[in-house]
């Protein structure tokens, strides 16, 4: 067991985690394709108008609002019942009589989640999930989900908590409008059986305490999830801390952060697919922990001349494909480079960055075209993964690809030149960060202020993860600030599940951090400079870093920065 102190709100968490073994290959491979990437489970075979998305039938209105192109039922499979398996056809009879069959209702574009009264609460607070925020559901919820309650305590008890449940829901649609409620009133489903007197996978997976027993769904690839923790973080309870338990008590309405991202990772996959790249795969469904070094054979110099943008895919997956994600993905939020070897410096490049989950899996794709600078010779390369700290060497099955496309932007870089890196945030930061010349090369077309910084630590005024520290840079004169709004709003990270953030992670994925949430991809800084320089000549660049608008105190934890002025032709 590990205890974490979180020191601005006086608790105590304690979380466990599970170590697995590192499994390495040597190969690595290069493809071009015009489907993105690695991750988890292939798409379903695309074409027809699927099935109805609610009564009115036909795939509902989101699948016109993000340009998704429905998607035919997989009948073929092959199926299964873990993390990103095939979903399998089922039907279930409905409270009230009626049958629900997937491939009927299957569009691709809705998500269909199972929500089991098996959930309580909180740890001392045992009462049922399904008694309350069924409201919230409706309200927060995209507009493309179903939601299915399935009873999941006692086998007696089963029939009054249904009837229970549809109650609750007739109430809450008798509140809406009538669109409104005729549209819910489709996509709001009790199930009429306890879930142990149902056939197949639907069975299976909820007798697994590991894998669906709080509930799980079916994604809009028709595959299978897994749903994360609900704990609400305006449902703090101090009593639930004095007691030395988790201190959030639970929001059946969180299960919508599911279908968000879902939603996220469909118009993810649905622009990776619309593009043309050449995909360098580093790495490949290999289980990976601590840090790892790779020879990865990139594309050839003369053809980065036809590449203009630099996509990483990082796919960070719980160790083992067959159990849950809680106590198999790693317990901590914890950085995660990828760093290129370069041989002139004889030192370790930087070239992206991402911050890992509490005990989920997740899939990032970050843009560092940037770097292109320094990979453009081509050939073979030395990479460096760092997965986890020495100390907790949290393992993950690692799928990485660098995409390589042009995107017809009539420049791309040729140069850059490092500028800043961070350093311990006290009195004397500023003073060891000097304003520096740079040489401008005559053939610029386009110059960029780009870096990627986070902050961590949690000592003097929890600086620098919860503290709003912002830097400043000057390109010959003109300021550029790079700030951190999101620092104090508890629910800071919630707003970046469309940027991909793994949402119902298990500790406090919630707040808004110095530059970074856990589960996602720290996304650089870019500043346009092109019209404060010119080429050919010097341009003065200096960088000073802030506290709430004021020079740092000492011990306020440790800013990890790398920036560079970067060079286009």
């Amino acid at each position: 067991m590990l205890i974490r102190s979180l020191k601005s709100l006086g608790l105590a968490v304690t979380v466990a985690f599970t170590v697995y073994a590192c499994v390495s290959d040597e190969t690595t491979t290069t493809r071009t394709a015009g489907v993105g990437g690695a991750g988890g489970g292939g798409a379903s075979p695309q074409g027809g108008s699927g099935g109805a998305g609610g009564e009115g039938g036909g795939p509902p209105a989101i699948c016109e609002e993000d340009g998704s192109v429905p998607r035919t039922f997989d009948a073929l499979g092959p199926f299964g019942g873990y993390r990103h398996d095939r979903a399998a056809d089922f039907t279930v009879p409905l409270f009230g009589g009626q049958d629900w069959t997937l491939s009927e209702q299957f569009s691709g574009c809705d998500s269909y989640v199972f929500i089991t009264n098996a959930r309580s609460n909180s740890a001392v607070d045992k009462t049922s999930l399904w008694e309350r925020d069924i409201d919230a559901l409706i309200s927060k919820s995209p507009a493309n989900a179903h939601y299915f309650f399935l009873a999941a305590r006692v086998l007696a008890d089963a029939a009054a908590e249904l009837g229970a449940m549809q109650g609750r829901i007739d109430a809450a649609l008798a509140l809406l409008e009538p669109a409104a409620a005729a549209n819910w009133k489709g996509r709001l489903h009790v199930i009429g059986k306890h879930y142990s007197e149902l056939d197949g996978w639907l069975r299976d997976i909820v007798t697994s305490t590991d894998l669906g027993r709080g509930g799980f769904a079916i994604d809009r690839r028709q595959e299978v999830r897994l749903l994360g923790h609900f704990a609400d973080v305006t449902r703090y309870q101090k009593a639930l801390s004095d007691a030395g338990e988790w201190p959030w008590e639970s929001n059946m309405a969180y299960a919508t952060h599911e279908v968000r991202h879902y939603n996220y990772e469909a118009a993810r996959d649905r622009k990776l697919a619309e593009e043309t790249a050449t995909i360098t795969v580093a790495w490949e469904l290999e289980v990976l922990k601590y840090v790892v070094e790779k020879e990865v054979e990139f594309p050839a110099a003369a053809e980065f001349a036809n590449f203009d943008t630099l996509e990483i895919d990082l796919t960070m997956d719980c160790a083992d494909p067959k159990k849950g994600e809680f106590g198999n993905c790693g317990a901590w939020d914890y950085i995660s480079n990828i760093d290129l070897w370069e041989e002139s410096t004889m030192s370790w490049r930087e070239l992206a960055r991402f911050i890992t989950t509490y005990h989920r899996a997740g899939r990032y794709v970050v843009d560092a075209t940037p770097m292109l600078a320094f990979l453009k010779d081509g050939g073979t390369k030395k990479l460096r993964y760092v997965v986890s700290p020495e100390w907790n060497q949290q393992a993950y099955r690692t799928d990485m690809g660098f995409r390589f496309s042009n995107r017809k932007k009539g420049y791309r870089p040729t140069s850059a030149v490092y500028l800043y890196n961070g350093g311990g945030f006290n009195k004397g930061y500023n003073a060891t960060h000097l304003p520096v010349d740079v040489d401008v090369p005559p053939t610029t077309k386009h110059v960029e202020l780009w870096g990627v910084l986070t902050g961590h630590g949690m000592d003097t005024l929890n600086c620098a993860e919860f503290c709003r520290h912002q830097h400043e840079f000057t390109v010959n004169g003109k300021a550029y600030l790079k700030d951190h709004e999101t620092v104090g709003k508890e629910e800071g990270c919630i707003a970046q599940i469309e940027n991909g953030m793994v949402p119902n992670q298990g500790g406090t994925w919630w707040f808004g951090r110095g530059g970074w949430c856990p589960g996602q991809q720290v996304d650089p800084f870019v500043f346009d400079v092109t019209a404060d320089v010119t080429a050919g000549q010097k341009a003065s660049v200096s960088y000073k870093a802030m506290l709430n608008k004021k020079e740092p105190p000492d011990n306020a934890g440790n800013i990890v920065l790398n920036s560079y002025l970067v060079f286009y032709e």
